[in-house]
């Protein structure tokens, strides 16, 4: 059984926001619509069950938490599952910041999909929304309200998401940084930049990352590298300090010895 409200509104006169329709639907078994083209965009929030989406010859399963938006000008085609039919929401509208807001959510209409962290809070929201038919003279008010509350959430999601992936986009340019540092710092050659290159970022993104993670710059870790590798091989190999110091990537043995000392509180010979 479907619930629908239309709103009639004049098209000509867009606004930052304008709502076209809302309604719910707790559907029958592979109940469908489309193929289909809609002049406006609608979104589909699912409460309970499952189906498929279609879009742009693609197909995306979906359930319970997630939704689906449905661009303007663009075909497609959704079906509830066989056994576990859906139950949703929807909402269509228009206006100059609808496809803005859309996008700052991380929605496009190559990726026309989306999944919440709080679906009992969402689910209020829709319903709410349902429930505007019963208004007379503040419904659209109302509807636009309830509509910049979703894209709210929306958007802090995408923040949220953005934020876990850049910080998971740092932890990997960092293993690829440490893994170049520990097969080349035995080259007195090797510079922030060359590990910068290699890593493929530039030398104060690069900064910026070490810092943040290991909180010192990549200088500072390549020193503290090789006066470790160095301690190492004086403790266990017993060589003289100026092999020591050749083997991790130090000409002069009298800078390495002044570093090794302030590191390591004592000299290398003494260590």
């Amino acid at each position: 059984m479907a619930v629908e409200n239309d709103l009639q509104i004049n098209r000509l006169n867009l606004t930052d926001l304008d709502i076209h329709i809302c309604g719910s639907q707790k559907c029958p078994p592979e109940h469908s619509y489309g193929p289909a083209i809609r002049d406006y965009f609608l979104v589909h929030y699912i409460h309970q069950g499952k189906g498929f989406f279609s879009f742009n010859k693609k197909k995306i399963y979906l359930q319970k938490g997630q939704g689906f938006v449905i661009w303007p000008e663009i075909i497609s085609y959704y079906q509830a599952d066989k056994k576990t039919p859906w139950q949703y929401s929807w909402i269509g509208f228009n206006g100059l910041k609808a496809e803005k807001n859309l996008n700052l959510a991380g929605i496009s209409p190559e990726q026309p999909f989306f999944t919440v962290n709080n679906p009992a809070q969402i689910s209020q929201l829709f319903w709410k929304m349902t429930e505007t038919g019963n208004l007379k003279k503040s419904k659209e008010i109302k509807l636009t309200g309830l509509l910049y509350l979703f894209f709210a959430e929306l958007i802090e999601n995408n923040a949220k998401t953005v934020r876990n992936n850049e910080q998971e986009f740092k932890y990997n340019y960092l293993k690829v940084a440490l893994n170049y540092i520990d097969r080349n710092y035995s080259s007195p050659d090797l510079k922030i930049t060359d590990i910068a290159a290699y890593v493929g970022l530039n030398r104060s993104y690069l900064w910026e990352i070490f810092n943040q993670l290991l909180e010192k710059s990549p200088q500072q870790y390549l020193i503290e590298f090789r006066i470790r590798k160095a301690a190492f091989l004086l403790k266990n190999y017993h060589l003289t300090v100026k092999t020591a110091a050749i083997s991790v990537g130090y000409k002069d043995q009298y800078s390495f010895s002044k570093i090794f000392k302030k590191i390591m509180g004592c000299s290398p010979s003494k260590y």
